[in-house]
């Protein structure tokens, strides 16, 4: 199985043939390195751009404007926080325009924990990507998502960030891309550039097919009656432990994968909470004006006569950044163990 890095890989090269995706790009996003998660590798549009966020953004925008396909990274998103008035316009152009200028750009930028990366390479983006009127914003949690979510972004005429976990990068997935080898072995052989001397490497892609995944459709992990846990990125896999660990215990736990958190999937949310009357939404962003916040609101205003229990957020902590010592990452940002008790205790609660 791909993991999440080969699958961005391969949706860029099915794209780049299939779909008139013309650039590729960012710091260290061509040749040799082929990106620092070696998400680009091998990718034929892919090259390198100065160390210049702002100029990488203002490029994507430019090229969108002038009709053509783009993916620009920001090779960490912690770096992206220098764009923001850019990524302001851009969400507004095709608005401001009254339709006459749409802008199929898509930003690719790695986000969260999970990589001890300390201050400079931790950082969420969830709640602030919220508040980017004019973007749609995906963040997915396995490779077949991930491949899914960028296929549609790409093909999308709207400006799209495309957020893919650091830490689950690295992971693989439990269902093939479709005309992905079987063998893992054989994927790595294919499109894996080799250590050491790159210049007269070259990809062999595999005859991957077309697959999207809708933006703003969410997608149910676990089937559940008795509480709804509501998630994205890297803490959805331990809200799936969560779930199959209760499970064991007698309960009955619904995991949903949100997948787009701009435009998010209300009627499923809602669907999920009308049955279980329990909800925990768990991200990572820390715990002031997060996300969940949002989400947690509406169904308080929408669903209340409908609760067993008040909405549960759990995020990360409010603290400036995350610190280097596993320690204080681990105690920075939700684990398995804080969305297990607080569920617990969610289920505890009776009306």
């Amino acid at each position: 199985m791909a993991n999440m890095a080969q699958a961005i890989r391969l949706a860029l090269h099915y794209a780049e043939k299939n779909l008139e995706l013309k650039d590729v790009f960012g710091e260290d996003v061509g040749a040799p390195l082929g990106g620092v998660f070696t998400a680009t590798q091998g990718v034929d549009c892919a090259w390198n751009s100065p160390l210049d966020e702002r100029g990488i953004v203002g490029m994507a925008m430019g090229i969108a404007m002038a009709g053509e396909r783009c993916v620009a990274e920001v090779q960490f998103v912690d770096y992206i926080f220098n764009t923001i008035d850019l990524l302001k316009i851009a969400g507004n152009t095709l608005w401001c325009t009254n339709g006459q200028f749409p802008l199929p750009l898509v930003v690719m930028s790695p986000v969260g924990s999970g990589i001890q990366g300390s201050i400079y390479h931790s950082h969420s983006f969830d709640a602030w990507a919220s508040r980017l009127s004019g973007w749609k914003v995906v963040m997915p949690s396995n490779p077949l998502d991930a491949y899914g979510l960028l296929l549609s972004a790409i093909r999308d005429p709207n400006p799209v960030l495309f957020l893919p976990p650091k830490a689950l990068l690295r992971v693989k997935g439990d269902e093939l891309i479709p005309g992905e080898p079987e063998s893992e072995q054989d994927l790595k052989a294919m499109i894996d550039a080799p250590i050491g001397d790159r210049s007269k490497w070259k990809a062999k892609w595999p005859k991957v097919k077309e697959y999207f995944v809708e933006i703003g459709k969410a997608k149910i992990t676990r089937e559940g009656s008795d509480v709804t846990l509501v998630s994205y990125g890297r803490t959805l896999p331990m809200c799936n432990r969560v779930a199959d660990e209760l499970k064991n215990e007698g309960h009955s736990v619904e995991v949903i994968d949100l997948r787009s958190i701009y435009p998010y999937d209300w009627q499923c949310i809602k669907s999920s909470v009308l049955k279980t009357k329990r909800v925990v939404f768990v991200n990572e962003d820390t715990d002031v004006t997060n996300f969940a916040e949002h989400l947690a609101y509406r169904v308080t205003s929408e669903l209340f006569y409908d609760l067993y229990a008040r909405p549960v957020v759990i995020a990360g902590k409010n603290v400036p950044g995350i610190g280097l010592h596993q320690d204080l990452e681990k105690n920075s940002v939700p684990q398995f163990d804080n969305i297990l008790i607080q569920t617990k205790e969610l289920l505890a609660e009776v009306p």
